[in-house]
């Protein structure tokens, strides 16, 4: 594993306003013109007094500047996170390699975890990416909290695949440490097909371990899913990582979610997604609709004004005052993701005819989101 101290640049980040030369020479006349009354100066205000991790994250070195995405540093303590939600949750404990994710998903709801660190624009949370360091040996350490029979999803808040991943490697670090120990059950969440990297070690992790990949593919029209998820693979790519995963023997499937109203949510593109999944091997299929959080929203309302105008009177009455769409709604989605998996034969009886190694995790996430409606 590449080590984080070697990649430091100590470079701070700092935006340069662009200025021209006429600008500028303007600004230095109208400084020396004596006519012109000077201001008195006002003391600057106080920083604010950052605590936590968002102190943390103020001291992160730099690591890289480009593509209008920039690489931190994040000291961490703990990297094994229970899972405090008012929702029923398939499982109990969470981990996440990095702070904010550079795919961009125009519907993200884990853009709040930078308001944590008092980052407030939503934008950062796809140009401001958080390292996080020594992540395996904490996780060594950590792994002893868990109990029998409680999950652990990696990937909650972040894709453990993202572009960092190619260069930090702390998502095949914290493999590496699941590889050494026996009796966990794991389930991994990415639209990366890059998880194929760590093939060998996703094998040794399922050999003494429950191991699940969930791979989130939204839509299979590639042009829909490059203004929804800018920066992610093309969903035929994460397609072949599920193909080439369930050939190698690994409990693989599709998440479908979010099921976005009147952009991904026809019977007709979900059905071929389904179909898609079962062609290629899956061993199950889930999906939950679109939630929006406020931080969610304040980026996902402007692109639909944007890309589906004729969408925006709906959404902000279909999400007023709320993060969830009304039941009605949740029970029609129910309805036919379960028609569809019994069609394809992707129904929980299908599953345990196929692998001994079925967990509790797909099912119980689609299961589970729809009892809050």
């Amino acid at each position: 594993m590449k080590s984080l101290r070697k990649l430091h640049t100590g470079k701070p980040y700092v935006q340069f306003e662009r200025r021209t030369e006429a600008s500028v020479r303007a600004t230095l006349r109208a400084s020396s013109d004596p006519s012109m009354d000077s201001l008195p100066l006002l003391p600057l205000p106080a920083k604010p007094h950052l605590v936590g991790i968002a102190r943390l994250a103020a001291e992160g070195e730099s690591m890289r500047d480009g593509h209008n995405v920039e690489y931190f540093t994040l000291p961490t303590k703990s990297l094994l996170n229970r899972c405090v939600s008012n929702r029923a949750m398939p499982f109990t404990w969470t981990i996440n390699p990095y702070r904010g994710c550079e795919f961009g998903c125009r519907y993200c709801y884990a853009r709040y975890t930078h308001e944590f660190m008092e980052m407030r624009d939503g934008v950062d949370f796809e140009q401001k990416i958080y390292v996080k360091q020594h992540a395996s040996a904490l996780l060594h350490h950590e792994l002893r909290r868990v109990k029998p029979h409680e999950a652990i999803a990696l990937g909650t808040a972040t894709d453990p695949y993202q572009p960092a991943e190619r260069r930090y490697e702390i998502t095949r670090g914290i493999l590496e440490e699941f590889a050494r120990h026996r009796g966990f059950e794991l389930g991994i969440v990415s639209k990366s097909n890059m998880v194929v990297r760590d093939l060998d070690l996703l094998r040794q992790v399922a050999q003494s371990n429950q191991l699940s990949v969930h791979i989130t593919v939204t839509t299979l029209n590639t042009d829909l899913a490059r203004i929804l998820e800018p920066r992610a693979p093309r969903p035929d790519l994460r397609l072949d990582a599920v193909r080439i995963l369930a050939q190698a023997g690994l409990r693989v499937g599709i998440s479908c979610s979010p099921v976005i109203p009147g952009i991904t949510d026809s019977s007709k593109d979900l059905e071929a997604l389904i179909e898609a999944a079962a062609a290629c091997g899956a061993d199950y299929v889930f999906a939950n609709p679109l939630f929006l959080k406020p931080c969610s929203a304040a980026i996902f309302l402007p692109f639909l004004e944007q890309n589906f105008p004729h969408l925006v009177e709906n959404y902000r009455q279909r999400y007023q005052d709320r993060a969830f769409l009304p039941p009605a709604y949740a029970k029609r989605l129910s309805q036919l993701i379960h028609r569809l998996r019994e069609k394809y034969k992707l129904t929980r009886a299908d599953r345990q005819q196929r692998s001994v190694f079925a967990t509790k995790w797909p099912v119980q996430s689609f299961d589970e989101q729809l009892s809050l409606f």
